[in-house]
């Protein structure tokens, strides 16, 4: 892993104000998701992220103290989102199997989805983050995860899984999160004929 990348930046970048700050820092992680992605963590430079962004190369720094930082946000973001997905379909008053339905197809928009490069990242990129930020990411993921585990529980109850419901879920994520390395945009499987595949595949008497 490389050392952390931090300089001073200049001042002429600084930010004009509080609503300013957070506009160039959302699209610093935006910018870096995708760069992060294209490139991954250790092929991109700060100077990349800030010419992507139109900055000066030492610009970055007045929002993130390294670029270990700005991953850790690429990350944040995109499990915030995926939590407030996630979140909003287990409060609804589905049944175990369309439940599991809909966070497979909401999972594979987080994935997949146009612009969505946040969480690839973080699979790709995970170990690129000291222990400290690790931390920060375990504690939603963790978060995440439960979701996923209630529900997947909640099928073996009714009957609907065979196996246990940790290493059920572990596989179940596993493979839709492998999907980023085949799966291919207009090739001729929409997302949601992938998600009613994937329910197909998992559930015993799914049909």
């Amino acid at each position: 892993m490389s050392a952390p990348e931090q300089v001073k930046p200049a001042p002429a970048d600084a930010p004009g104000g509080e609503s300013d700050a957070r506009n160039r820092r959302a699209e610093l992680v935006r910018v870096s998701a995708r760069l992060f992605r294209e490139r991954g963590f250790d092929g991109t430079t700060i100077r990349d992220i800030a010419d992507a962004v139109g900055m000066r190369s030492g610009s970055p720094f007045y929002h993130f103290k390294s670029k270990q930082d700005i991953l850790a946000a690429v990350m944040e973001e995109g499990l915030n989102a995926s939590l407030v997905a996630t979140e909003a379909i287990v409060a609804g008053a589905l049944a175990p199997r369309e439940k599991f339905r809909a966070l497979l197809r909401a999972q594979l928009e987080t994935v997949l989805g146009e612009g969505h490069d946040f969480i690839p990242v973080l699979l790709y990129d995970w170990r690129a983050l000291g222990p400290a930020l690790q931390e920060r990411i375990i504690a939603l993921k963790d978060r995440y995860d439960q979701i996923w585990q209630q529900t997947i529980t909640e099928l073996r109850d009714a009957g609907m899984l065979r196996t246990d419901s940790k290493v059920a879920r572990l596989l179940i994520m596993g493979a839709v999160n492998y999907t980023v390395q085949w799966y291919k945009p207009g090739g001729g499987v929409t997302l949601d004929e992938l998600a009613d595949e994937a329910l197909a595949m998992f559930l015993h008497g799914s049909a």
